[in-house]
């Protein structure tokens, strides 16, 4: 399967973040899409996406793999709080991911994604590469990017720091990543999932009140 030099199929791009807060979870990313090697192809990708009310899920790598994949888990937690009437475990979709990564391990998606959120035991934060491997921790950075956003996050993420505070830190990060990452840049996007309000993307006005503060 692996013929040729590796180093010909690397993948560079993306800047996702995500971390937990005492009321919350907070994911950001940047929005350049990139053909190697280094062409811009888009200015304004999504990958910051919606899994269920609970559930958020960042992307990072081929935006199709990630879409569809995206659908699979969608379609799933959708039907699991149809039939058992309650809100689906973050564990549950994360471990869903892990297994559609790992049966397609011998030819891999090829994306690293962030799956994040709430349920009855509280707020949770995945990250999964592309065969499978599901790891839990309260700050994740993934991309090319990702060296650049975690000094950020490093220096200023602490436990138990408010919503507000995090959302701030995130666009900090992905701000850090765009000036320092040519496969990183032109906007960002930023989500919070918290009990009361579920997943919420902030509007482009709140962005720039944020990225506003953060300049100053």
């Amino acid at each position: 399967m692996y013929s040729g030099r590796l180093d010909d199929w690397k993948f560079k791009g993306t800047t996702t973040v995500a971390f937990k807060c005492s009321d919350g979870v907070v994911m950001a990313t940047d929005t350049r899409a990139t053909v190697l090697p280094g062409f811009v192809a888009h200015k304004r990708v999504k990958k910051l996406y919606e899994v269920t009310r609970n559930v958020g899920m960042t992307i990072a790598g081929v935006p199709a793999e990630a879409v569809n994949l995206l659908d699979i888990l969608r379609a799933n937690a959708i039907l699991y709080q149809i039939q058992r009437k309650r809100i689906v475990p973050v564990r549950v979709v994360a471990n869903l991911a892990s297994v559609i990564l790992f049966s397609q391990r011998y030819f891999p998606y090829e994306v690293q994604i962030i799956i994040g959120g709430y349920d009855e035991e509280g707020y949770h934060l995945y990250s999964l590469d592309p065969f499978g491997s599901a790891i839990e921790d309260d700050m994740i950075a993934t991309g090319s990017g990702s060296p650049v956003a975690y000094g950020v996050l490093e220096s200023g993420y602490y436990s138990g720091m408010s919503l507000d505070e995090g959302v701030v830190l995130a666009v900090r990060a992905i701000n850090a990543a765009i000036k320092r990452n040519v496969y990183t840049g032109d906007a960002f996007d930023v989500a919070t999932i918290t009990r009361e309000r579920g997943y919420v993307e902030l509007t482009d006005e709140e962005k720039k009140k944020i990225f506003s503060k953060i300049s100053a």
